[in-house]
Parts: C-alpha cells; sequence; structure tokens
C-alpha cells in the first residue's frame, strides 16, 4: 500500500485533468441541474447516481484495457457512437418539448415525474453511451500512471476520482434544488430548456459525424 502511495504526486496532474472535465457543463451536469430544479433533490440526486453508474463502467473499462478490445472490434465503437448520438438527440426532442409547453402544462398534474428506475436508467444511458468518456478516462490513467507502475496505482486512480466525481454530482444536484435556483428556473424555465435542446442536438449531431 506504501508503495502505491508513493506515486501519488504523479497521479495530481490526473486528478486535475479530471476535476477541470468533471465540473465543466455537458449532458450530465445539465440532466442533474435541470432534473434538480424541475424534479426537486432526491431526483437529482438520483439521476447523478445513474451517471456515477456510467462513470463508474467506463472508469472499470479503461482501467482494465477496454481500448485493446475496442481497437480488435472497431465496429463495436461505431455502434455505440451511433446509438450515443441517437440517444442525445432524443433528449434533446424532449427538452423542446418542454420548452414550448406552457408553465400551466409543465405545472399540471398530469404531467408525472420519472420514477426512480428511470432516473437512473436515464442518468446512466447519458454517461455510458457516450463512447468519448472513455478516451477521457484512459487519458486520465495514462496521465496518472508512470510507466512500470503496478495496476494498484490505476485503481488508485479510479478510486480517488470517482469519489470526488461523486461528490460534485451530488452537490450539483443540492445546489439546484434550492428555492432560489427554483425561482431562477421558473423565471428562465424556457430559455434552459431551449439552451439544453439545443445543446444535446449540437452533442447529438456531433458525435454522430465525429471520428473517433
Amino acid at each position: 500500500m506504501h508503495d502505491t502511495l508513493s506515486y501519488l504526486p504523479s497521479i495530481m496532474p490526473a486528478y486535475i485533468a479530471y476535476v477541470i472535465a468533471v465540473i465543466s457543463p455537458g449532458p450530465a451536469i445539465l440532466a442533474i441541474v435541470a432534473t434538480s430544479m424541475t424534479q426537486g433533490r432526491k431526483a437529482g440526486m438520483t439521476i447523478g447516481v445513474g451517471i456515477f453508474g456510467g462513470s463508474f463502467t467506463w472508469a472499470c473499462a479503461a482501467a482494465l484495457g477496454l481500448a485493446t478490445l475496442l481497437h480488435t472490434y472497431a465496429i463495436a465503437l461505431e455502434i455505440l457512437k451511433v446509438f450515443g448520438g441517437l440517444y442525445l438527440l432524443y433528449l434533446a426532442y424532449r427538452a423542446f418539448k418542454a420548452m414550448r409547453a406552457g408553465n400551466e402544462l409543465a405545472q399540471a398534474k398530469d404531467v408525472q415525474p420519472l420514477s426512480t428506475r428511470a432516473l437512473l436508467l436515464k442518468g446512466y444511458g447519458i454517461h455510458v453511451t457516450n463512447p468519448k468518456a472513455i478516451f477521457a478516462w484512459l487519458a486520465i490513467i495514462a496521465l496518472g500512471m508512470p510507466q512500470g507502475a503496478p495496476g494498484s496505482v490505476a485503481v488508485l486512480i479510479v478510486a480517488i476520482c470517482l469519489t470526488t466525481g461523486f461528490a460534485i454530482f451530488m452537490g450539483y444536484a443540492v445546489l439546484f434544488s434550492t428555492p432560489h435556483a427554483l425561482r431562477i428556473y421558473n423565471s428562465l424555465r424556457r430559455w434552459i430548456e431551449g439552451a439544453m435542446s439545443a445543446f444535446y442536438c449540437f452533442a447529438g449531431l456531433k458525435l454522430l459525424t465525429s471520428r473517433i
């Protein structure tokens, strides 16, 4: 254990890179923010857990060397890229519908919030269908592992980064479920939903048309 901890100085650049990446606005953070403001803190934290599950999946995959498998079977990455792009476009459509709905419709009794299971699956789907996430994790692990470092260093990088990521996801959920955040959302709801729709659409199209 002491030998592994001796690699902490080399892990720090990778950790800083991860923190910068995870706090930056993206599909996952926008989903947590929007859910927290519209359905409350518990829902925001629930979708955050789902997103964390997707991050955990890619982190473990990167640590186990999934890049080798994806390089060998390139079609698997292409399928994942298409699926992820279509899913983001679906989220763009949902956000666009919410933007066009009036406040009365958004608050109507027949508009049911997503169940816990649906929120978990939505959060997981947002993150796990983004093939670029594994490359981010691969870069982080490669950055933090000097040549010849034992596998336990990769485990330590994943553990530290995931713990921080979970805290950040929950922090966003708590912050944007406050009454002040709700008042801001109610006054800017159409703009927020419109921005989310545009972002998801841009991200989905970019994913579908990009070379990874």
